[in-house]
């Protein structure tokens, strides 16, 4: 096989098998790193242009149920700073993040009980009633179908549910028996009968990982067609049981950036800030490589500390503002265009 004709393949036909796939992660070298993040690149460019949109990140519970074992809020740290806030602190997030121009606000918490379907409903109706022509994207783990349905027609726009592993032996192998691939993949589905913008996504370099797991994220991706893709380097907390398993690098996950960027033209993909933890120009990178999306961190910088899902997290002392004009100099200085609209996938209309 050569890899730069299953480059061109991929970026014409958007497909690879399995094993194509696994030999482009087991094989490619930095020239042909560079050729397919040209080719990942012009695809982005083609749909959204140098744009890359910001989304407001508004992490308003670290409190959790679950015990996923990579994860800093896992319910058995007992060493976690644990914290809610309130709808007002929640609506003075969102009034500054208005005043600094953002039209996306990403809601997102462990799966805390205290916060039932009413009062996420609140919260939706109070922000979209003060501010009616923004998104809001949901990030609160595995509901019902009527929860989920509940929160769309009260408002919300988008819900990011990452996979995290397509491969049922792995994904038991990062999570206790009673979370289960099936419920999560259903979740997804779900999701997007019911018309939010989904987005799934996984972890690169996580433990037990393979070039073939890898692959099988891939073509799920593929299946499952999402509208966003979250996907960032695995990076230890140091209250896990995986504390002393080895970071991904931004060589990996930029390799995953282009190639779903290739699999799937027209999503949403983010830099994630884990990104930009692990290399000080990591974001940058991750644009270069087929992304469009950033987050900056909207949260009151009194709790942004203890919302830890992994170790040495970047921007957690900076103001929003600061967080905000940071962002937009380095989207500037590497070549791309600020937006701070909604930002929507161009193939969704709301149903």
């Amino acid at each position: 096989m050569n890899i730069r004709n299953l480059i061109d393949e991929l970026a014409e036909k958007h497909i690879l098998t399995k094993e194509e796939l696994v030999y482009i992660i087991k094989n490619i070298n930095d020239e042909d790193r560079k050729y397919l993040s040209e080719k990942a690149s012009c695809l982005r460019d083609k749909y959204y242009g140098k744009k890359v949109y910001l989304r407001a990140l508004i992490e308003f519970t670290n409190i959790c149920k679950n015990d996923c074992y990579y994860c800093g809020i896992r319910k058995s740290n007992k060493n976690a700073d644990r914290y809610r806030l309130s709808l007002e602190q929640i609506m003075e997030c969102a009034d500054i993040g208005h005043e600094l121009g953002y039209s996306t606000y990403v809601l997102q918490g462990g799966e805390d009980p205290y916060f039932t379907d009413d009062k996420i409903v609140e919260i939706i109706k109070s922000i979209k009633a003060k501010y009616p022509d923004c998104a809001i994207t949901l990030s609160i783990g595995e509901k019902s179908y009527e929860s989920y349905k509940k929160y769309y027609d009260a408002g919300a726009d988008r819900y990011l549910l990452r996979h995290e592993t397509a491969n049922e032996e792995h994904y038991q192998k990062l999570h206790p028996s009673d979370l289960k691939l099936s419920n999560r993949i259903q979740c997804l589905r779900n999701l997007k009968e019911i018309g939010y913008q989904i987005g799934a996504g996984f972890m690169v370099h996580s433990p037990y990982q393979t070039p073939e797991i890898l692959a099988e994220d891939l073509l799920f991706l593929k299946d499952l067609d999402p509208h966003m893709v979250g996907i960032g380097p695995f990076i230890p907390h140091h209250d896990t049981q995986f504390k002393d398993e080895p970071a991904g690098t931004v060589e990996e996950t930029t390799l995953m950036l282009s190639l779903i960027r290739l699999l799937l033209p027209t999503c949403l993909l983010p830099a994630t800030t884990a990104l930009g933890t692990i290399d000080p120009i990591g974001r940058e990178k991750g644009f270069d490589a087929g992304a469009n999306v950033a987050m900056p961190n909207l949260s009151p910088t009194s709790s942004r500390k203890k919302y830890e899902l992994y170790d040495n997290k970047i921007c957690t002392g900076d103001e929003a503002a600061e967080c905000r004009y940071c962002i937009e100099k380095r989207i500037n200085l590497a070549g791309y265009e600020l937006d701070m609209s909604r930002g929507d996938n161009v193939t969704w209309t709301r149903k």
